[in-house]
C-alpha cells in the first residue's frame, strides 16, 4: 500500500463520520470534542500530511508564497469530499466562497526550516483542531503567528475564486 492509499484510508476513516452532517458550528464542536489535536485521528493525519510535503507529493504547487495542491478527488471512497493540502506562513491567500462549505483540519508546525509539529499559528483565527464553513460562506483563509498545514475537505469537490476583493 502507499503513502497515498494510506493517507486516503485516513481521510476516509473521518468523512465517513461527516455524511448528511451539516457544515456549521455544531460540526466543529463534534470533530474538535471527537478528534482534537493530540488524538490519534489527528496525529495520524497531521503526521501523513507532514510525510506527504517532505515527499514532495502534497503541496507540490506554488504561488504566492502558499504551497498547495488537491491530492484526493471527491469519490466514493472519500464520501464524496475532495481533499487539498495548504502549507502557508503568514499569508493570506486567495478570496473563495464554498458552495457546499468546507471543512479545515490546522496543523500548526513548530518555527524553523522542518516539518516538525507543534508552533502556535492560526488559520482564521484557529489554531490546531478543526474550523467549519457552511455553504455559500467565504473567506480570504488567513495564516497568523507561523506556519500551518491545512487539509481542506470540500464536499464534491466545489470551490469558487474570487477574480478580486478589495480588502
Amino acid at each position: 500500500m502507499s503513502a497515498l492509499d494510506d493517507f486516503r484510508s485516513l481521510v476516509a476513516s473521518v468523512t465517513a463520520t461527516l455524511v448528511n452532517r451539516p457544515l456549521d458550528g455544531a460540526l466543529a464542536q463534534h470533530l474538535n470534542s471527537v478528534h482534537p489535536a493530540g488524538s490519534p485521528a489527528y496525529e495520524a493525519l497531521a503526521a501523513a500530511c507532514r510525510q506527504g510535503v517532505a515527499e514532495g507529493w502534497m503541496c507540490a504547487q506554488e504561488h504566492g508564497g502558499i504551497r498547495y495542491g488537491r491530492v484526493l478527488e471527491a469519490t466514493e471512497a472519500t464520501h464524496g469530499f475532495s481533499v487539498d493540502v495548504v502549507d502557508m506562513l503568514d499569508v493570506a491567500g486567495p478570496h473563495h466562497t464554498h458552495p457546499h462549505g468546507e471543512i479545515d483540519l490546522v496543523m500548526p508546525l513548530a518555527a524553523g526550516d522542518g516539518m516538525a509539529a507543534g508552533g502556535s499559528a492560526c488559520f482564521d483565527g484557529q489554531p490546531a483542531g478543526w474550523k467549519v464553513y457552511g455553504p455559500g460562506t467565504s473567506h480570504r483563509p488567513t495564516v497568523t503567528g507561523g506556519r500551518a498545514l491545512v487539509l481542506y475537505l470540500l464536499p464534491a469537490g466545489a470551490i469558487e475564486f474570487t477574480r478580486k476583493v478589495k480588502s
